[in-house]
């Protein structure tokens, strides 16, 4: 993002147009107002136009994001603003409706592999099994520095680029590190190694096997955000796994986001929550096992309580599935709310009568006790308006 913003700000230097620059992590809404005041005055004396480029965008709040509306809507700025969250829930939408939003996937590998193989040759590094084009003297900056030559495994480049997961900023980090790393050791030691390269016969130097990057990097987090679109995501994908009855689906979504750093008691409420929504009446014991669940991941916490998780997520993807009660509920609901005009009243004989005056009104007069009746009692429960309503059939 700030990438493409540095070109923007260099293309429109040579039209003439002002490009500022601010990040809301650090702005605040006079630094926001001033900018603005500047544009104007631009636009007036000058005729120059203003681009304002805001780095996180969703760092400022609902009121900071309201200032560039009016300016915004007649032209004043033209606003672009960078963020890593999903737009739907931290812009406004009064802004985002008068704003383009372009969503920047992940890098490929085969894109990733590119930018690596940009980075080695400027730093020097040769690449075995790449050929003559990649075997030249090591002459970079970084390990053109050292007095040891240092060469890459093709693998160690191909695995990198798997592992940076698409982020072009974490694989030239990677990178650099090991490289830096690897070089600070070789000089540490003081001596140097022969090493038998493929398509150079035998030299010294320093040399970065696959082995070497997966240690370096230690990707032991998995992309997930507990406060972002991720997470909204995986348990989407997790409820609707169940749902499937795809039991190894469901242990995946679990599994990503209690490895990711989600709360299991989380994950453990919206389990209570998918076992009368989806499971219901199918299987009364699922209400148990997710309310167990919940008490067992309570009690002993992460990582203790995973297994826990996935014995609950395990036996609701198998379980049956019914979602009656679910749409008998939002039927009664609807009732509620489509209804015309004042509520109907208890019936009378449905009401209590714990007061003299309440008896003398009527309240409880007629009343059928169940149990002291052997056979079925006919007797009205609802409002004498709803009289016959049936919640269980579908609605149209």
């Amino acid at each position: 993002q700030t990438t493409l913003a540095h070109i923007i700000a260099n293309s429109s230097k040579k039209n003439g147009t002002r490009f500022v620059t601010l990040s809301a992590t650090s702005a605040k809404t006079n630094d926001v107002r001033d900018v603005i005041s500047q544009a104007q005055n631009e636009k007036r004396l000058f005729k120059r136009k203003t681009i304002l480029f805001i780095d996180e965008i969703h760092r400022f709040n609902k009121s900071q994001q309201d200032t560039f509306l009016p300016h915004v809507e007649c032209g004043m700025v033209t606003l672009i603003g960078a963020t890593t969250e999903n737009p739907s829930f931290q812009v406004n939408a009064a802004l985002l409706s008068r704003c383009r939003v372009i969503v920047l996937e992940k890098l490929s590998v085969e894109a990733m592999e590119a930018i690596l193989m940009r980075a080695v040759r400027s730093l020097g590094v040769q690449v075995l099994g790449q050929g003559d084009q990649h075997g030249s003297s090591a002459t970079g900056s970084s390990s053109g520095s050292s007095e040891f030559p240092v060469y890459i495994e093709e693998k160690a480049l191909n695995t990198l680029a798997y592992l940076c997961d698409g982020d072009a900023r974490a694989g030239l980090n990677g990178l650099q590190l090991e490289v830096q790393a690897r070089v600070q050791a070789r000089l540490a030691v003081g001596k140097t190694t022969p090493l038998n390269i493929t398509e150079g016969g035998s030299a010294d130097g320093i040399l970065i096997t696959e082995e070497h990057v997966k240690e370096g990097l230690q990707r032991s987090h998995i992309l997930y955000d507990r406060a972002g679109e991720e997470h909204y995501n995986c348990i989407s994908a997790l409820h609707k796994s169940m749902r499937g009855s795809d039991e190894n689906a469901s242990l995946y979504w679990l599994a990503r986001m209690l490895e990711g750093g989600e709360d299991p008691l989380y994950v453990a409420r919206r389990l209570v929550r998918f076992a009368s929504e989806d499971i219901g009446l199918a299987d009364p014991l699922a209400l148990t096992q997710a309310v167990a669940a919940y008490q067992g991941c309570h009690f002993i916490g992460m990582p203790e309580c995973e297994v826990i998780l996935a014995q609950c997520v395990v036996y609701f993807a198998r379980a049956p599935k019914s979602v009656e009660v679910y749409r008998a509920y939002s039927n009664a609901k609807e009732c509620l709310r489509t209804h015309t005009g004042p509520l109907p009243p208890v019936p009378l004989h449905l009401r209590n009568a714990p007061t003299r005056l309440m008896k003398n009104l009527g309240y409880g007069k007629g009343y059928k006790y169940n149990p002291m009746y052997k056979e079925p009692v006919e007797q009205d429960y609802l409002p004498e308006e709803l009289k016959g309503t049936d919640f269980f059939k579908e609605r149209k």
